[in-house]
């Protein structure tokens, strides 16, 4: 039984609605879960839906057959199969914490990617990479070298098939080429300090002024640095007594898990771009499960 998910954008008007869920059950196809949001500040609409293909249709035969569902509301729209993984490039310098969580979860099927290559500018994490029998390239970047870099970055991406390149505690910034080309499809992470704590140590920063929620944000890369569109965020307390390496360690934490978060959000299709901001849905009931344990 096919399983899929549809995503639609359109215009907001009356129908759409009633007009996808007489098409999916015509084609003999069942909801399983449904989430859909009117943005009345720029009329636009965004919807997600999640449904078994009880009769034998196939996504090629839906897709033609939605056409004509489609075209009256003026709908951008795919059908995702949901038993394929995402491809994801994987690009990390020195901090490995997120490159580690991301690992461990993919290995027991926590997040729906294939990490079919993992780039860095350092050597660190090349053996603990090849021990998860992923291909590792060590692309040094300099600035009288940094376009010949980003190419050999992008012959990976398209080499590999890649949908999708998590920045993975990677500090290096990359081009406006770069990010124009990958619009929509490079996810960072960072602390969510700034503009307030900028530098090379903002964790040590904020201990020095006593902050007592530490942070971390996870967007899409955009030309302007660190200001891309927000996908996840999370927070955790501090008190009085904790210590810099504290701040360090707990940061680290919430920087993780986010991050998978936002990966594990638009793996499953659940983010939609609205301009400067984004759409995320719900994960669908199931969509956490691990196939496995560690």
């Amino acid at each position: 039984m096919t399983k899929f998910c549809l995503t639609v954008t359109c215009p907001s008007q009356r129908g759409i609605v009633a007009a996808i869920a007489n098409y999916i059950a015509e084609t003999g196809c069942n909801i399983t879960d449904s989430a859909q949001f009117d943005d009345t500040e720029n009329g636009q609409f965004f919807m997600r839906i999640s449904a078994e293909a009880e009769t034998g249709a196939t996504l090629e035969t839906l897709r033609e057959g939605f056409t004509a569902v489609a075209e009256p509301f003026g709908m951008t729209y795919e059908f995702h199969d949901q038993d394929t993984t995402m491809k994801v490039v994987v690009m990390v310098s020195r901090f490995g914490h997120c490159l580690n969580d991301l690992l461990y979860r993919v290995r027991i099927g926590a997040l729906p990617i294939e990490i079919v290559a993992v780039i860095s500018n350092h050597m660190e994490y090349q053996k603990v990479v090849a021990n998860h029998d992923i291909p590792f390239h060590c692309i040094k970047v300099t600035k009288e070298n940094k376009q010949q870099a980003e190419a050999r970055i992008m012959e990976v991406v398209e080499e590999t098939g890649a949908e999708l390149i998590v920045l993975a505690r990677y500090m290096q910034i990359l081009s406006d080429a770069m990010c124009q080309k990958m619009s929509g499809r490079i996810i960072n992470i960072h602390h969510s300090f700034l503009p307030s704590f900028k530098g090379a140590n903002p964790y040590k920063q904020a201990y020095e002024r006593g902050v007592k929620l530490i942070g971390a944000t996870s967007h899409y890369v955009t030309a302007d640095l660190d200001e891309g569109p927000i996908i996840e965020q999370d927070i955790v307390r501090i008190t009085h007594a904790q210590s810099a390496s504290d701040y360090v360690s707990l940061g680290r934490d919430v920087e993780a898990s986010v991050l998978a978060r936002a990966i594990h959000a638009h793996a499953h299709h659940r983010v939609f771009l609205n301009g400067n901001k984004t759409v995320v849905f719900p994960a669908s009931p199931g969509s956490y499960s691990s196939k496995r344990m560690g």
